[in-house]
């Protein structure tokens, strides 16, 4: 996956997002969609296994300084990537940053031991916040439990959902035709834009796995000359092919939403989702120093 990665970007110019870079590879390496639609188990059940070790292939790359990452989620080869042609030169990569895992483990555990003879309440510099480690995972994947809620939806509550979603994003009209049986259509509303409006079809579906071209196909092929546009939305994720569909030359655009993007814009519009802000107080010693 370190070597796909970095074929990938090269291929690319470079340069590119999460959303390329991961579709890029799929093409590459021949991805099927079936293997896309693969999931993992366990804590990262919600997760596409595909993606998954490209994350980590990402995040090993930037350790070894083989790519780098801007705040805007670009990620871009830098000159000891663009060296990179084997898998020989990925493993010295892989191995250099496992020893340096190791050593900064070793180095906590003999913090932790130190801080627990102390009893004090720091613990490698970092405040014990009383959660556990359960806890503190939990809190980090917010939106992979707010996944596995949505996917407990009745369907009709989740088209209702989309529905209300929607309605804060700026669609007017929206109704939900979803048991009508209306050729996979779930519902259509208009989104206006300045002085134009545009009537847009939506269907919604509470996956696990991937979205195929095939659906994609199906949805565009009951909304035919009856929409501006469409849109998808999911619990799952799409496959490489789908997102290709999606954008076909000469075919009516279809938007599409995965369920990260889901959850964030939930969260956005305060859906079931709420944010707290947490203060935290710095004392300047120096400051009081100089008076």
């Amino acid at each position: 996956m370190m070597l796909a990665t970095v074929e990938a970007l090269r291929e690319v110019g470079g340069s590119a997002t999460i959303h390329e870079l991961d579709e890029k590879v799929a093409e590459l390496e021949n991805v099927t969609e079936e293997e896309q639609s693969y999931m993992m188990v366990g804590k990262n059940s919600a997760q596409p296994r595909l993606n998954y070790y490209l994350a980590w292939a990402r995040t090993y790359l930037r350790r070894g300084e083989a790519v780098e990452n801007s705040s805007r989620g670009v990620w871009a080869l830098t000159e000891i990537g663009a060296k990179i042609s084997t898998i020989g030169d990925c493993k010295i990569i892989y191995d250099q940053v496992i020893e340096e895992e190791k050593e900064k483990a070793k180095l906590r555990r003999q913090a932790k031991a130190q801080a627990q003879s102390a009893n004090t309440s720091k613990d490698d510099g970092i405040f014990d916040t009383g959660e556990s480690e359960e806890e503190a995972d939990a809190q980090l994947n917010w939106d992979d439990r707010l996944l596995s809620v949505l996917r407990k939806l009745d369907p009709s509550a989740f088209e209702r959902l989309a529905q209300r979603l929607l309605r804060e994003a700026g669609f007017t009209k929206v109704e939900v035709r979803g048991k009508s049986g209306d050729g996979g259509i779930d519902g259509v509303g208009v989104l206006r834009v300045n002085l134009v409006s545009f009537q847009v079809y939506f269907q919604c579906k509470r996956y696990t796995g991937g979205v195929s071209a095939h659906e994609i196909r199906d949805f565009r092929g009951a909304m035919q000359g009856r929409a501006d546009k469409g849109l998808f939305i999911t619990t799952g994720h799409y496959t490489a092919q789908a997102n290709e569909e999606a954008t076909r030359d000469g075919a009516t655009a279809i938007d599409l939403i995965d369920g990260y993007r889901l959850c964030e814009l939930l969260k956005v519009n305060g859906l079931g989702v709420t944010t707290e802000m947490v203060e935290r107080v710095h004392i300047n010693s120096k400051w009081f120093e100089g008076i």
